[in-house]
């Protein structure tokens, strides 16, 4: 794990704002109108109608979206009793975490009451204002009876994720590392390490899924919990054992299970060799397992192993549950999170684990290919499809288990809806980064001496994504970085045309006639060419000395454009390549294409287009929706535009007879799926929201993207180069800094992702 140290946390927390969380109006607000509306009189409306029937809190209030995490603080993470204020910094940061990952809203409310009595009847009086409760970092064993007391006594889902979350992610661990193993859960054994509230949590949702409980030992801080020792309180009771054990070591001689939850290295290597066959071990404790991954991996080859930690395979983190659980429990406005709930969570996220993984999540943990074993027992954190999998699943649950107040019957639909309401590339672009940060590469910029792609390359430095090579003129760009008081260090500058870059100027052009030589191509003019900046640093990137390219704002994109053919070339089967641009807002994510290569495609170039899009999409972990896009709609018009947009359909539609690609049509229809369906029940696209635009030519491409930023519909990432043999991109000439480093991002992530698919053939 990255190593943070104390000032930049404080700073972390302290700079701008202070703390990480804000309420933000979600009405219009600029008008005395709106103002009436909103308080006196509007408001009162409303308030009638919810005193004459409570149910419509939901509808006229932020009730149904909003979550209390609430605390006393007296187990705050691993830092114990440290009082209600002093854990405000986690109970923010647990609302952080609900907003990026299920765009649920948080208020963190830190009580200041240790009596169980007291801080229920605290929670009890403010839970009208709330759709769910998460219970955080309240110690044990007072944690289980409020946890107990506020499900039975309140009418909203209430969870104490320090209990359950833990629980939910291991059992579905649990259960696929049986499955490795070829055991089942009913006749292993199973020794835990820990007594505490997440310990019990964990052992009880296990013998709900078929654990036997005369086959489970657990021990805390004094050895085995056993039925000779009078010291136990009523939970650890309940799991006291008969067995004639004493220790950890005595419990795990002939065990198939181990799962601490207690502190660092208190298992050892002779411990695991005790071990039955193919032993599973889940060590926890955190911020250190109770044993190594090291010690652990050496101590047998047979050993299925997890720990708490992002620098391992198979991470238990609870941010795998809780967004997702709560998710699916307010959205059917559930009177509470049962074991029904619990369950569908845990074996929802064992089942995605079996699923093929997107290229973007494989490249985002160093991986070429993350597939169902014993590296990959559950799904990763940043795995964007958790959100669709085990939100539905627990909606269904608490529909079905009948806890429910409002019932789903269009699940499509509602599918739909978690991804327009969250959009899918939020968290995508988030982990570009992380992957990013993990795997960064060398990317040459241009154009080093322009003000915007100068700070790029330092904040790509700085967020440590890439490994920056600026191209230009070293006196230029560093009287500009002294000016902009940029600290070069850490980002490499090549003067190109540089009497010390004539070798390499020779030998790229000796590589570059060798390529073309069939082309009319000179080594004379391979070597003038080689004074041209893109000429060089696509190069750089095609010899390998540079993992990716970014160039765009000095440069034509006809001349770029160009280059890139020459340089790069053209992936296999295709004859062109294009462009696209994501478009991420509150409605959703969208893919346009061709935003910026083919003027005036034929419909041999389109057809590419299409094909590359459809990649493109799937890629970043969507589905594509397409719609093929023209001024008329399913053969209106036989000439012209619309006929060769015809024919590209019919062509796709030939070749991939499961796609959802149809057109061509007229944008309104594209994006108004009732219209479309209503008018044109026959499409291919009836009763699905259309995600992916594919232009007919340039001009209205263009035109849209264009139009649709200026519009600030929502943020506009791209052009994203799909197509070429290599990663090169390209930005526009007014691109600002943060353009620059959102397409840096997509290029280290292509870089990335491209090295691992290369490694398959090698």
């Amino acid at each position: 794990m990255a190593k943070i140290t104390k000032e930049q946390a404080l700073q972390y927390h302290s700079q701008g704002k202070p703390g990480k969380i804000e309420v933000i109006p979600t009405k219009p607000h600029s008008t005395q109108t709106d103002l009436s509306l909103a308080y006196s009189p509007g408001v009162a409306e409303p308030c009638l109608e919810i005193e004459q029937n409570p149910e419509t809190a939901y509808d006229y209030t932020s009730k149904g979206n909003l979550v209390a995490v609430i605390s006393n603080g007296t187990a705050v993470l691993g830092l114990g009793d440290i009082g209600a204020i002093a854990g405000k910094p986690v109970m923010e940061g647990k609302g952080l975490l609900f907003k990026i990952f299920a765009g649920i809203d948080v208020f963190d409310i830190e009580i200041d009451e240790k009596d169980p009595e007291k801080f229920i009847q605290a929670v009890k009086a403010i839970a009208p204002t709330f759709g769910g409760i998460n219970l955080e970092d309240i110690k044990a064993p007072q944690c289980f009876e409020i946890e107990r007391r506020l499900k039975e006594e309140l009418n909203i889902p209430v969870m104490h994720d320090d209990q359950h979350g833990t629980a939910i992610i291991s059992a579905a661990g649990l259960l696929n590392a049986l499955e490795l193993a070829g055991k089942k859960i009913e006749n292993v054994k199973i020794v835990v390490n820990g007594a505490g509230a997440s310990a019990s949590s964990c052992t009880r949702l296990y013998i709900a899924l078929g654990a036997k409980k005369e086959n489970i030992v657990m021990c805390d801080s004094k050895g085995v919990i056993s039925t000779r020792r009078s010291d136990l309180n009523e939970e650890k009771s309940f799991f006291a054992t008969d067995r004639n054990v004493n220790t950890l070591a005595e419990a795990l001689s002939g065990a198939d299970v181990f799962l601490g939850l207690s502190v660092a290295d208190v298992l050892t290597e002779e411990m695991v060799q005790s071990m039955n066959a193919d032993p599973v071990v889940f060590a926890l404790a955190n911020p250190n397992p109770e044993i190594s991954y090291e010690k652990a991996r050496s101590s047998r080859p047979d050993i299925i192993f997890a720990t708490g930690r992002s620098d391992y395979p198979n991470q238990i983190n609870n941010v795998l549950g809780f967004p997702y659980i709560f998710r699916g429990a307010l959205d059917v406005r559930a009177t509470s999170i049962n074991e029904a709930m619990k369950l569908a969570a845990v074996k929802a996220i064992a089942s995605l684990a079996k699923e093929s993984v997107p290229d973007v999540v494989n490249a985002a943990y160093g991986l070429s290919v993350l597939s169902f074993g014993r590296e990959y027992l559950i799904p990763k954190p940043l795995d964007p499809r958790l959100l669709t999998c085990v939100s539905m699943a627990v909606a269904r649950a608490a529909i079905e288990s009948g806890v429910a107040r409002k019932n789903i019957s269009d699940w499509q639909a509602y599918e739909n809806y978690l991804r327009d309401m969250m959009g899918y590339d939020n968290k995508l672009i988030r982990g570009f980064t992380d992957m990013a940060k993990k795997h960064p590469k060398r990317v040459v910029f241009a154009e080093g001496s322009h003000e915007n792609m100068l700070k790029a390359a330092a904040q790509s430095r700085d967020e440590g994504i890439a490994h920056p090579i600026l191209l230009g003129n070293d006196e230029r760009i560093t009287k500009l970085a002294a000016e902009l008081h940029i600290d070069l260090e850490g980002i490499e500058i090549i003067n190109l045309r540089h009497d010390n870059e004539m070798e390499r100027r020779k030998r790229y052009a000796k590589i570059l006639v060798e390529k073309r030589a069939r082309e009319g191509a000179t080594l004379d003019e391979a070597v003038d060419k080689m004074f041209e900046r893109n000429y060089f640093g696509m190069m750089m990137v095609e010899t390998g000395e540079a993992d990716a390219f970014i160039t765009g704002v000095y440069t034509k994109y006809s001349n770029t454009i160009k280059v890139a053919k020459e340089v790069i070339g053209i992936r296999d089967g295709y004859k062109t390549f294009a462009a696209m641009h994501i478009l991420t807002g509150k409605k959703g994510t969208f893919f346009l294409s061709d935003t910026l290569i083919n003027r005036h495609p034929t419909t041999n170039v389109l057809l590419d287009v299409a094909k590359l899009t459809c990649e493109a999409v799937k890629f970043f972990a969507n589905e594509p929706v397409v719609a093929m896009l023209s001024y008329s709609n399913f053969g209106a018009d036989k000439e012209g535009n619309p006929a060769s947009v015809h024919e590209v359909v019919d062509a796709i539609q030939k070749e991939f007879p499961d796609l959802a690609l149809d057109g061509e049509m007229q944008v309104n229809f594209a994006l108004d799926k009732n219209l479309r369906d209503l008018k044109y029940p026959f499409t291919r696209l009836k009763g699905k929201d259309v995600n992916t635009l594919v232009f007919p030519n340039l001009t209205s491409a263009n035109i849209a993207q264009k139009l649709l930023q200026e519009m600030g519909v929502g943020e506009m990432i791209g052009p994203i180069q799909i197509g070429l043999k290599k990663p090169v991109h390209f930005t526009d000439i007014e691109s600002s800094v943060r353009d620059i480093v959102n397409i840096t991002r997509v290029a280290v992530v292509d870089a990335i992702v491209h090295q691992k698919v290369a490694s398959r053939f090698e």
